[in-house]
């Protein structure tokens, strides 16, 4: 399952998770082609929220609308027991699963611990595998940490391809 925070406007308006750079990132990142990223039987996505939350003051965009998963990730994750792996992109997706899952993550651990903690924290099932936002925002934190492309993504791809078959 791909975990993420909640639609940008683009995707909003197409109405297809990651339909956009972000998207061609992560798919690049897990190792899949378009096809098999959108086959529901092979990848269920399931964003923090399901419409896009805004815009700050700043042009960013507003954390997901916690009424979102409220009304609906309890229930969703309960119906979908069969999940064998939760890639939690971003911090909102990252703190939902892990607490669900009875692993809440310390206070202030910031992303890239979570993220370079991964087998540490990660372990259990469904495993979760907490990864940064694919978007091009985050370029800056991909280059302060070179080390997700050699440790993490090689994980990444090898966990996807088991998941998927």
């Amino acid at each position: 399952m791909v975990a993420g925070q909640a639609p940008g406007v683009r995707v909003h308006l197409s109405g297809l998770p990651f339909d956009d750079a972000s998207g061609d990132r992560l798919r690049q990142w897990m190792g899949v082609t378009r096809e098999i990223f959108y086959d529901e039987a092979r990848i269920a996505i399931a964003p923090m929220g399901f419409c896009f939350p805004g815009h700050t003051a700043q042009k960013g965009d507003l954390p997901p609308r916690a009424e979102c998963r409220a009304a609906w990730h309890d229930e969703l994750f309960r119906a979908l027991p069969q999940i064998e792996c939760v890639l939690a992109i971003g911090r909102y997706a990252q703190d939902y699963h892990f607490a669900r899952l009875g692993r809440p993550l310390p206070k202030g651990l910031r992303l890239d611990e979570v993220v370079r903690r991964r087998a540490e924290i990660s372990s259990g099932t469904p495993h979760i595998l907490a990864l940064p936002h694919p978007s091009w925002r985050n370029s800056g934190w991909l280059k302060q940490n070179p080390w997700f492309e050699t440790e993490v993504l090689p994980v990444l791809r090898e966990t996807v391809a088991k998941s998927i078959g």
